[in-house]
């Protein structure tokens, strides 16, 4: 089991990694920001079905722990995307300005990066509590064990490509 939750890790790091790597110089123009747009919710589709995937496979769970968890987990995924979503954002804003930056925007991002760990914390310690209601304390604990791992994984494959304020 550990063999297949590492190769799925390196997985979801690889898909980061590819998606960085394929960000653009440049402003976009606005048809290219519209492919830009295409890809980054081409990117999270891919994404949450392999953390799906993965939580999947490091979990242990009846047929009636399943019916009821994975509805939940999926309500956890698009919670936690509207963060992801706000933290690219500031990173394309961030990106856009990086040859002009001021203080301003120099905090700015690294606010709204302290903001997002703040949310995916808040977010985490919520769905915890919500995922015991459908599986045992333990088996909810794995899941966002597992989460908060591929969560780690993808935030540094991110941080790595994104330079530090000047």
């Amino acid at each position: 089991m550990f063999k297949s939750l590492a190769l799925t890790v390196v997985a979801v790091a690889a898909f980061a990694s590819v998606w960085a790597a394929d960000a653009p110089a440049e402003k976009p123009a606005a048809s290219s920001q519209a492919d830009t747009e295409k890809v980054i919710t081409q990117f999270r589709s891919d994404l949450q079905a392999a953390r799906a995937d993965v939580v999947a496979k490091g979990l242990t769970l009846t047929a009636a722990q399943a019916a009821k968890f994975w509805p939940l987990f999926e309500q956890f995924q698009t919670e936690q995307s509207a963060i992801i979503d706000a933290q690219l954002k500031a990173t394309q804003k961030y990106a856009d300005s990086y040859a002009k930056l001021s203080d301003a925007d120099s905090l700015a991002y690294v606010s709204a990066l302290l903001e997002r760990d703040e949310k995916i914390h808040a977010l985490r310690v919520k769905w915890l509590t919500k995922f015991q209601s459908a599986v045992p304390a333990g088996t909810a604990a794995r899941a966002i064990q597992i989460d908060r791992r591929l969560g780690l994984v993808a935030q540094l494959q991110l941080a790595s490509r994104i330079p530090l304020v000047r």
